[in-house]
């Protein structure tokens, strides 16, 4: 019996090293968050030219192009950080066909290409979202903590995350991201040009599942990491839970009345 090449004996654990990649890349980035929120809140001299404390300062004065770039890779990192464990379900069901496929002496993509259109989505997200940012410290409507000094705004945006909860455009696709083998056998595509189309729109399903709950930072503290990772673990929740759409229901209810109890009292 022939031996099996290194790259056969690998892809025979891919789980183990799928899983290993993705926890490896999250773990990276919240420890860049983790460094970010730590400088920012600790404060530093006049001089300094931390990324911290450039973050901190933009929140008081007008952005330049610097400013744009280090709130953007802010945004992309922590969209890494939150969404690509969520992924994690999915990403392990295209390494799993990818094994099979090596099996039967088919062609095969590396897991990486399909995890690179979805991060490729929310990297465009972070775009989005640094520019919505960037409108909101113009208007002097952020803290320096980049949380929202409005109440209007902070319970317009909770009122908003809660009716999106019941739409039919969160349960189209959050049924997406909840069947990974589903959205495998349905959208596969052959070649790295394929693989690529195939986590690009697993991310747009992402996306639009959990658009509304991100710009929820800008209620609760954009570098808040208590709430960061709470959104995360409830978007996590969201997919793989058996009553995940009664918890997103439930949710929705929750955040509707905590945006009127903010209106409300801000009218008082």
């Amino acid at each position: 019996m022939q031996a099996a090449t290194p790259l056969e004996a690998a892809l025979r654990r891919d789980r183990a090293i799928v899983l290993a990649g993705v926890v490896g890349v999250a773990i990276l980035a919240w420890v860049y968050l983790f460094y970010l929120a730590w400088d920012m809140q600790r404060g530093m001299s006049a001089d300094s030219m931390q990324i911290g404390m450039g973050l901190a300062m933009s929140q008081v004065r007008a952005w330049g192009a610097v400013d744009f770039l280090l709130m953007f890779v802010m945004w992309a990192v922590m969209m890494i950080a939150m969404m690509v464990p969520t992924a994690a379900p999915m990403t392990l069901a295209f390494a799993t066909i990818n094994r099979r496929r090596l099996e039967q002496q088919q062609p095969f993509v590396p897991t990486s290409v399909f995890l690179s259109g979805y991060v490729l989505v929310w990297s465009v997200f972070a775009a989005g979202a640094t520019l919505a940012q960037w409108g909101l410290n113009t208007a002097a409507l952020l803290s320096p903590m980049m949380a929202s000094t409005s109440p209007f705004l902070g319970g317009g945006l909770l009122m908003a995350a809660g009716v999106f909860q019941w739409s039919p455009l969160k349960y189209a696709c959050l049924s997406h991201c909840r069947t990974p083998m589903g959205f495998i056998m349905t959208e596969w595509r052959e070649g790295t040009r394929g693989a690529l189309t195939m986590g690009l729109r697993h991310g747009i399903f992402c996306l639009g599942c959990c658009w509304v709950l991100m710009l929820l930072l800008f209620v609760l503290g954009v570098m808040n990491l208590l709430w960061i990772a709470a959104l995360a673990g409830f978007v996590l929740i969201e997919k793989v839970a058996p009553a995940g759409q009664w918890i997103s229901r439930i949710t929705g209810l929750l955040l509707v009345g905590w945006g009127v109890w903010m209106v409300v009292g801000a009218l008082a």
